[in-house]
């Protein structure tokens, strides 16, 4: 779908200034070269300080960038989620694998987001779910709400169990994981999160459910709340998910043409949550229904 374009602002930091802008957009936005940039430029889509701007400016610290990225069509997603909860201070929807939580990789319009707000315009999520991974999103309607269950969101007081089909048989039970999770190398994007001795602590806890002739599947427990923690938990114990295009079986990116965060091909679901209701304390308990593959 064709969609309404976007202005993405940021501010000139100290560490920049005396660049040329059209230097500082290329660093900036390395997804695209100099000459494209330079053509964005001469079609006035870059405003400096509120100037459109042609490039060769010194930009100096303090400074709003403003590039008006013209309408694009965004790549496909399912546009369809189950409503779960519908109350006064909370929604939660049970999101299709496919569908971005939030605008960013190129999606701005199908996105999850976008279409809750068509009809919810207050909800906003409490947390998100990668694009591939399918399950419970909970929404904060009201601000109290909000401010009460980010507070709460990475401690005990809110249970999150996901559903993962993972590469080989497992020959115990149950995992304690802990493996800390930090920036490594990314030949396409830089870096990305991953297995790091010099990460973040981080715990999982993943229990089997269900083994078959070269697969296990798992039902996982958030302790802490890392970028794509669940994928990097298990392929540091050798079960990376089956059909993950990102993390082999030490936790880092595979060696050969790794993917990207947000390609699918894998099956992870968020299927049950647990948590106090932030205005009336209420326990609550939600469960989403799994996808076709589990």
């Amino acid at each position: 779908m064709l969609n309404r374009g976007y202005a993405y602002t940021s501010m000139i930091g100290s560490e920049h200034a005396e660049q040329t802008l059209l230097s500082h957009l290329a660093c900036l936005y390395s997804h695209s070269t100099r000459e494209v940039w330079q053509e964005r430029l001469n079609r006035g889509e870059v405003r400096l300080n509120g100037v459109t701007a042609n490039g060769s400016e010194l930009v100096a610290a303090g400074q709003t960038l403003v590039w008006n990225r013209p309408p694009w069509n965004e790549p496909d997603a399912p546009r369809h989620f189950e409503v779960l909860l519908d109350e006064a201070h909370l929604l939660a929807v049970n999101k299709p694998g496919g569908l971005p939580t939030l605008p960013g990789g190129g999606y701005m319009e199908n996105t999850l987001l976008r279409m809750v707000q068509e009809r919810w315009p207050d909800a906003n999520p409490v947390h998100r779910l990668g694009r591939a991974t399918s399950g419970i999103v909970l929404f904060a309607k009201t601000a109290q709400a909000a401010s009460r269950l980010k507070a709460d969101w990475n401690t005990p007081e809110v249970e999150k169990s996901y559903r993962a089909l993972a590469q080989k048989v497992a020959l115990q039970e149950i995992y304690e994981i802990v493996t800390p999770i930090g920036l490594v190398p990314h030949p396409r994007i830089g870096s990305v999160w991953a297995a790091s001795p010099d990460g973040k602590p981080s715990k999982s806890v993943a229990r089997v459910i269900f083994r078959s002739a070269n697969t296990t599947t798992f039902m996982v427990s958030l302790h802490s709340g890392r970028p794509h923690q669940i994928r990097i938990h298990l392929a540091s114990i050798g079960h990376p998910l089956v059909g993950d295009p990102l993390y082999g079986f030490s936790g880092q990116p595979i060696e050969k043409d790794p993917g990207l965060p947000g390609d699918g091909g894998y099956l992870l679901h968020a299927q049950f949550l647990r948590f106090r209701h932030p205005i009336t304390g209420v326990q609550m308990d939600l469960e989403a229904t799994l996808p076709f593959g589990f």
